[in-house]
């Protein structure tokens, strides 16, 4: 197989994958177009605040769960030989495709969501181990702060910290560089964020159970 036919089979279904824009639809099966409310953000937050926790925390897990799947289905193929790093490097380039089809899905004019879950599910698959020492950083961060955007601060400083600790052997050069690009990708998609935090304006998320009316625009916030 040549690498150009392996690359098209493995990133063009990741990325698809990764596009699927889960906010948005789960909305319109709600009656709401999620872009109109909030921060018109596709990621769990912005849904979670426009339509409850149930709904929110649906999205999160979907949006997770593409990322793995887009790693799944590189390892499953025959075109590991044609990748850098055989089967891994094919895995790690395809999570890579989902993340970017998260944050440029197709299917909402190329707008979509901060890609930190994506993130989440595409690095639980290929590091586990690191990936978890991120999560614990997010769910320190968030409870000390109740803000989201305090949490996938953490994690993206944190993650590849993880990676460098945690890995070892064949690859590590190419995870460490992927997920020191994907940290900058999610502290860049919080540059908003990050300014409302230093005039503390950045709100806290309210924890609830049930759905809430859909909220107003408010601009870029997360």
């Amino acid at each position: 197989m040549s690498a150009a036919l392996a690359a098209g089979l493995v990133l063009a279904p990741a990325y698809l994958l990764g596009a699927l824009p889960w906010g948005l639809w789960i909305g319109y099966a709600r009656g709401v177009d999620v872009r109109r409310h909030g921060s018109g953000n596709l990621g769990a937050t912005n849904v979670y605040r426009t339509l409850g926790a149930r709904w929110g925390l649906l999205v999160l897990a979907l949006d997770a769960a593409k990322g793995a799947a887009a790693v799944a289905w590189a390892r499953l193929g025959p075109w590991g030989p044609a990748f850098p790093g055989g089967a891994e490097g094919a895995a790690l380039a395809a999570g890579l495709a989902a993340i970017a089809g998260h944050v440029l899905t197709l299917f909402a004019g190329f707008r979509g969501g901060r890609g930190v879950a994506t993130t989440v599910g595409v690095f639980l698959a290929l590091t586990p181990a690191a990936m978890g020492l991120g999560l614990a950083a997010f769910v320190l961060a968030f409870a000390l702060s109740r803000r989201v955007s305090v949490g996938s601060l953490a994690l993206a400083l944190v993650y590849p910290l993880g990676i460098a600790a945690t890995v070892h052997g064949a690859g590590r050069g190419r995870l460490l560089a992927a997920g020191l690009v994907v940290a900058a990708l999610i502290v860049y998609r919080h540059l908003p964020n990050i300014r409302r935090l230093l005039r503390g304006e950045e709100p806290r998320i309210a924890l609830r159970g049930r759905s809430a009316p859909p909220r107003p625009p408010e601009g870029d916030q997360p």
